[in-house]
């Protein structure tokens, strides 16, 4: 088991589903649990076949050093992505995510429709579907750059039962948790495994072998901080 790896996967995937419990929430409090419930379901098990399908034909087609070139460009792109929306929330030139808002929205909306039961599921399964697919795509994309498809998958599965768990209890969405600081971690974590399978792939041969990663992520962090006080010192907007 890949320690790195399943934390990464745990944090990436309870980011995205924390914004899908908003849209299951207001489906089940409209139209009732378990048609919202049902589409949870078809969306996971739709993913999951992604990943087993995808995953196998990566791994049988393409060779591992150019699979983790592939990986480490990926990684990055989507690790600065989230890295440069939590500094600019940091700084206050973007405004946070507000989930009791959108938890709102999503629930006018439904109740506008009154479609039944089908658009209960049909919403769920579409919100947890398109959330669920950038979950796949870091998982495919730890998984075969760490060789650790199992780290992956069980970091990811871990991050939907917290949250759908969390989700259950409260019958709330979960607007209390720091989802800019879980989306700021996660994008330097992203960003780490993206700067190290890179260099791998280019030839470097990393002093301290997988310790190089906290030494990355201590670096990246450093970085961000430098950039917020930088930010909040210019007053430059946002685009």
């Amino acid at each position: 088991m890949n320690f790195y790896v399943l934390v990464a996967s745990f944090l990436a995937s309870s980011v995205e589903f924390i914004e899908a419990l908003s849209i299951v929430l207001a489906a089940g409090v409209v139209y009732g649990f378990r048609p919202a419930l049902r589409g949870v379901l078809y969306a996971v098990i739709t993913l999951a076949v992604l990943v087993a399908i995808l995953g196998e034909g990566i791994l049988r087609i393409v060779p591992l050093n150019i699979l983790q070139g592939i990986v480490g460009i990926l990684l990055l792109l989507f690790g600065l992505k989230w890295i440069r929306k939590a500094i600019l929330r940091y700084s206050g030139l973007k405004s946070l995510h507000d989930e009791e808002e959108s938890y709102r929205n999503q629930i006018n909306r439904l109740r506008s429709s009154n479609r039944g039961s089908f658009e209960a599921q049909a919403t769920a399964y579409n919100g947890v579907l398109l959330e669920g697919l950038e979950v796949v795509v870091i998982i495919l994309t730890m998984g075969s750059g760490a060789h650790a498809f199992g780290s992956a998958i069980v970091g990811a599965a871990m991050g939907l039962v917290v949250v759908l768990s969390l989700g259950a209890a409260l019958r709330a969405p979960l607007a209390k948790v720091p989802e800019n600081t879980l989306k700021f971690v996660v994008g330097v974590m992203l960003t780490s495994f993206g700067s190290y399978w890179a260099g791998q792939a280019m030839g470097i041969r990393w002093p301290l072998s997988d310790a190089t990663l906290l030494l990355l992520i201590a670096g990246y962090v450093l970085l961000s901080a430098f950039l917020v006080r930088m930010l909040q010192k210019g007053g430059v907007r946002a685009s």
